[in-house]
């Protein structure tokens, strides 16, 4: 895992530091939306925490598979060898039970926009998949 400063400014854009915003729910909070659970996710990639991501997908998700190990290891890689440069929120469709959110990232890789559909289980958000 990255070493993210809790005096850092977070990942997600909100202007806050870590700590006072994304840190919460890398810490168990639970989101209280899927917009802030998409923003947190962004920010554990670039924080390197493999466990957030894994624990906050759905098992619908065609990543989410049983051998968590190689999984987590694949997240590992990914936010070791990526620059996490920013987000962009494009656009957000709230809902009781599912949500979705139209986000850009901004990877050393290069531009990511993707529409991801979030769903609540148990007053639980969880990322589901990419819509394409």
């Amino acid at each position: 895992m990255k070493k993210l400063s809790p005096n850092a400014p977070c990942p997600c854009g909100s202007n806050q530091k870590y700590k006072k915003c994304c840190a919460i729910y890398h810490k168990g909070a639970l989101s209280k939306n899927a917009l802030l659970l998409m923003k947190s996710r962004y920010s554990a990639y670039a924080a390197g925490n493999s466990k957030y991501i894994i624990k906050t997908t759905h098992p619908n998700n065609p990543d989410y598979i049983a051998d968590s190990k190689s999984w987590k290891d694949s997240i590992n890689a990914f936010s070791k060898h990526t620059q996490f440069l920013g987000l962009e929120i494009l656009k957000f469709i709230d809902g009781e039970k599912e949500a979705f959110v139209m986000f850009k990232a901004k990877l050393s890789s290069g531009d990511m926009v993707e529409k991801s559909r979030f769903l609540k289980v148990e007053n639980q958000w969880f990322y589901e998949s990419a819509v394409v």
